[in-house]
């Protein structure tokens, strides 16, 4: 017979859930495209090489005027949130203007940085509650015995208001 003992300490068979921060890309690519074929169709762009570049993710928005950029954000960012892309992940950089082009790069942030971890990771042992939090790359991993305690640390980092959008994934039971 095979029997599985749980020594303390060991966290293979306990509840667990990952803290991630992730965008889509394919949602992405997805409203890049609506927002360059809306700009397309409008008429005040009509004659302009305006555009939304992407590069994995990196958007470059493109156009002849500051004005023309900021609609272009705009368009960009209703698309966004029409595809369930949590518009708290962009890092919206400077508009700059080279020679007859305005520009602007936004970034979509993924991962957690470890700033971040340490201060998710901080508050959850700040709790009180009966779970263990580690650092594994760009997420966090909360284990725990109960699968209460979890869903209280979820309730908890909700609560705190981060930056940058967080979902949970991979939750064992």
């Amino acid at each position: 017979m095979n029997y599985s003992v749980q020594l303390p300490g060991d966290t293979r068979n306990m509840p667990s859930f990952d803290v991630v921060s992730e965008v889509n890309l394919h949602e992405l690519t997805n409203a890049v495209d609506q927002t360059n074929r809306e700009v397309g169709n409008r008429f005040d762009f009509k004659g302009s090489n305006a555009r939304v570049e992407q590069s994995e993710n990196v958007l470059t928005l493109t156009a002849e005027s500051e004005f023309q950029v900021d609609q272009i954000r705009d368009i960009l960012i209703t698309r966004m949130a029409k595809r369930d892309i949590d518009t708290g992940c962009l890092d919206v950089g400077e508009t700059s203007t080279v020679g007859r082009e305005a520009r602007q790069v936004i970034t979509a942030r993924q991962g957690i940085d470890k700033e971040l971890a340490k201060k998710i990771v901080k508050r959850v042992k700040d709790s009180k509650l009966k779970v263990q939090a580690a650092v594994q790359g760009e997420q966090v991993r909360i284990t725990g015995k109960k699968r209460d305690d979890l869903q209280a640390v979820m309730a908890e980092i909700r609560q705190a208001g981060y930056d940058l959008p967080l979902q949970f994934t991979n939750f064992r039971d």
